[in-house]
């Protein structure tokens, strides 16, 4: 497929499927005289193809104008559900070869080009859901791409879900002809700048680091064709709902949307009901969804034994994801573990973004076999055939809990969590476990109990930590060396000359005489 680029001021054309599943939406008639068609300006407020009185339903009615769609056959297969065959290629490689319940249920709505919104827990297969669809409707499309201005968006809430996403994403678009990037905080942004310069066909990002480029002239959303919404529940526990609707309200209003999350509160309904048009919705979960391959367990504890149970606990050969309440604790709890021969890497917020891709890579290629990190790595963080959660400090609401629980037990497999439990935690943990509609295994543990082993299994090899790099002799006195002009001797005036001198970088040009007057500063309160 090779990129051919619209005149300067052309407005993108509907897709066939765009064009199929639009027929119906009704469009303003006014727009303003240097807007493009289907563009808004960052930051206004896009014409509605909805009555004032209907922004502002309840969730109630929001959801009784929506269509609840059937489940589709458990038994059918990618090319039954209308998947292309490049794709369906590309997934097989992957070994992906039958799809999930929510991509069952979604894929025959999204691919025809309707709004979808779909509702699975953490690690259904939300992200190929949506991944299919898009690629295939850009694929489809007669539009080409065009520099800063891409014809897809998805949006996430965490920079690592955006990169999970994109590794997703990129192979299936690489077959389909189609260029991805992804836009979030913590890094520069020229190399990202310049990835929206050459032309990117489906852009995965944060809202912070998108504004921001959006704002400084970098990307327009006028040409996007697809819209998805992934984790909208974590957007709304995060804060991000305001700066969603904003750059919701700058894509065409005749495009399609996409929204998935693991429940649908928060404001979610606010989102469906201003941007969603007549959407589909395909729950395959229950909001509280338990996994049956999963196997709880509580841990009641003494503050003293605590610390020796957790190391027992992330000794095994398995890979170990520790949550922790603050990421004070978690870079200590990692930095603990390291030291008493367990290998250990953290996950928190006060990492830079190389760090966090540096430990999470660590993580998953078994250099490390123990994450430790705070509820950043509850959603939207999958790394493969993680045995063992440990709620070392219990979350305090049920859902975290189901998202940090998530981690393990995805897509069939297997999967045991276990909550650290003192004296005074007892009423929180069981109000916590009532309200996640689970049952855990309680027992009264201390460190060597047989229960930690037979969870555990046979201890992995000790690994001696790395000594800490020591600076060299000569380095030190070195770094210890008092600066030029600042010797143990008398302290000589220097003079004043009006030639160049060699360290000045001016060379050839001189400098001011020493009557030339200073400069005044003004100081502006």
């Amino acid at each position: 497929m090779s990129p051919t680029s619209f005149a300067a001021g052309s407005p993108p054309q509907p897709s066939r499927r765009s064009r199929a599943a639009h027929a119906g939406r009704s469009r303003p008639e006014q727009r303003h005289s240097e807007q493009r068609h289907g563009e808004q300006r960052h930051g206004e407020q896009a014409p509605s193809n909805r009555t004032p009185d209907a922004r502002h339903q309840t969730s109630r009615d929001v959801f009784a104008e929506a269509t609840l769609a059937p489940a589709p056959p458990s038994d059918a297969s990618f090319a039954d559900l209308g998947v292309p065959e490049a794709i369906i290629g590309v997934l097989s490689d992957a070994g992906v070869t039958s799809p999930f319940p929510i991509q069952s249920a979604t894929l025959p709505d999204s691919l025809a080009g309707r709004d979808v919104l779909g509702r699975g827990r953490t690690g259904s297969g939300k992200t190929i859901a949506f991944a299919i669809p898009v690629v295939a409707a850009l694929a489809a499309s007669p539009n080409r791409r065009q520099p800063n201005r891409p014809r897809a968006l998805v949006l996430v809430p965490t920079r690592e879900l955006a990169n999970q996403v994109s590794a997703v994403l990129g192979p299936l678009a690489k077959a389909m002809g189609l260029r991805t990037t992804s836009i979030f905080g913590g890094v520069g942004q020229n190399p990202q700048v310049n990835a929206l310069r050459a032309g990117i066909d489906i852009v995965v990002a944060c809202p912070g680091r998108l504004e921001d480029l959006i704002q400084q002239g970098h990307c327009r959303l006028s040409h996007v064709e697809v819209t998805v919404l992934d984790e909208a529940d974590h957007m709304a526990d995060l804060g991000f709902l305001p700066a969603v609707r904003r750059l919701m309200e700058a894509t065409p209003t005749n495009g399609q949307r996409l929204m998935f999350s693991a429940t649908l509160d928060n404001g979610i309904d606010v989102l469906v009901n201003r941007f969603l048009s007549k959407p589909i919705i395909h729950s395959v979960d229950p909001e509280v969804s338990p996994i049956s391959t999963m196997t709880h367990h509580v841990f009641a504890v003494t503050g003293a034994d605590k610390p020796a149970v957790v190391r027992e606990l992330a000794s095994g050969r398995d890979r170990s994801l520790l949550f922790m309440r603050t990421k004070h604790g978690a870079k200590k709890l990692a930095q603990q573990l390291t030291k008493s021969g367990i290998p250990a890497v953290e996950l928190h917020g006060n990492l830079s973004q190389n760090a966090r891709e540096r430990n999470l890579q660590a993580f998953a290629d078994g250099t490390s076999k123990v994450l430790v990190a705070t509820d950043i790595a509850a959603r939207g963080i999958h790394v493969d055939d993680i045995a063992l959660v440990i709620h070392v400090d219990p979350p305090t609401e049920h859902k975290a809990y189901l998202h940090r629980s998530g981690r393990t037990a995805r897509a069939g497999a297997e999967g045991i969590v276990v909550t650290m439990m003192t004296p005074d935690q007892v009423t929180d943990v069981k109000a916590l476990t009532k309200a996640a509609s689970i049952t855990p295994t309680v027992t009264r543990v201390a460190p060597g109990h047989a229960v930690i082993t037979g969870l555990v299994g046979e201890p992995a090899d000790h690994v001696e930590p790395a000594p800490l790099a020591v600076r060299p002799p000569q380095q030190a006195q070195q770094h210890n060396r008092p600066p030029r002009g600042h010797g143990t001797g008398p302290q000589q005036p220097k003079a004043r000359t009006t030639g160049s001198t060699g360290n000045s970088g001016n060379s050839g040009r001189g400098t001011k005489p020493a009557s030339s007057p200073r400069k005044s500063t003004r100081r502006y309160g």
